[in-house]
């Protein structure tokens, strides 16, 4: 049986692709959970306009990322924390923080897209990746510093 993949399968293949398939997979998980359709030539011709208006939206997205990356690259973020022992973070800088400062500035980034391995628990300056696009990353210049604490 062939099938056309309307997601991605693990073990299988990507969106939009042809493979062929055992007919009780098929039947019986493939089609009920929506995850393909039967390669008939009308769907054939479907699914090839969908993956034309999927180059197409693509392409407008990489422009549109570029164009941001611009302005992002630009933007310099500071963070004030309290301070421990040897210029240790007390909280942390995570990415969360890092969208909402940008959200600040009018940026609205998703803070899944900031690239950020582990929160930043010391004081300094760091450069932050934001994957804005498959292909396109900007990065961010962001300051932690120590807050003054009052004397007592």
């Amino acid at each position: 049986m062939e099938v056309i993949l309307r997601e991605d399968v693990s073990n299988l293949g990507h969106r939009g692709d042809v493979v062929k398939v055992a007919e009780g997979y098929g039947r019986n998980y493939l089609l009920p959970k929506n995850l393909a359709m039967e390669a008939t030539p009308a769907n054939k011709a479907v699914i090839e306009q969908m993956k034309a208006a999927a180059v197409r939206r693509s392409a407008k997205e990489k422009a549109e990322a570029e164009q941001l990356v611009t302005q992002l690259n630009a933007v310099a973020l500071v963070f004030e924390r309290r301070v421990g022992e040897h210029d240790h973070l007390f909280g942390s800088v995570t990415s969360s923080d890092i969208a909402q400062g940008l959200a600040a500035k009018g940026f609205e980034i998703d803070r899944r897209k900031v690239q950020l391995d582990e929160p930043l628990k010391s004081t300094g300056e760091f450069h932050i990746p934001v994957k804005l696009h498959r292909e396109v990353t900007a990065h961010i210049a962001v300051t932690v510093k120590g807050e003054e604490v009052p004397a007592e």
